[in-house]
């Protein structure tokens, strides 16, 4: 199976767990940081979710490119912006290559916050929810 295909699996998995208010494929803004509404079924027409994207790549790096309503949020600042990721619905971390992002991945669970998927490289996750 894929990474690709296996992201897609949690996140419809998750999907089944969670519902969304707000299908309509709109982002939203949640206090400081935002969220984007993404549709998590195969056929792209129900069961949308709010998935936070966090790219925990430098802010020059964040500045070459991203993925459409990621939220910058350094490697080395994700332990001291634990708050800003409490109460999100899904959270996708991602990075260059999916290094920073699974050790992001491990701060977050360290801290209690274990709806994290590490979505590998930027590229990946641009590939497989904004369509």
């Amino acid at each position: 199976m894929s990474k690709q295909s296996i992201l897609i699996a949690a996140i419809t998995l998750g999907a089944v767990f969670a519902s969304c208010s707000n299908a309509n494929g709109n982002s939203e803004k949640t206090s400081a940081v935002q969220s984007t509404t993404v549709s998590t079924a195969p056929d792209d027409t129900t069961k949308a979710k709010n998935i936070f994207f966090v790219d925990v790549r430098t802010p020059g790096e964040f500045s070459q490119g991203s993925v459409t309503g990621a939220v910058n949020i350094p490697l080395d600042q994700v332990q001291a912006r634990i708050a800003e990721f409490k109460g999100k619905e899904e959270i996708v971390v991602f990075c260059r290559s999916g290094n920073r992002s699974g050790q992001a991945k491990a701060i977050l669970e360290q801290n209690g916050i274990t709806n994290v998927i590490n979505g590998g490289s930027w590229e990946d996750v641009k590939k497989t929810y904004n369509k």
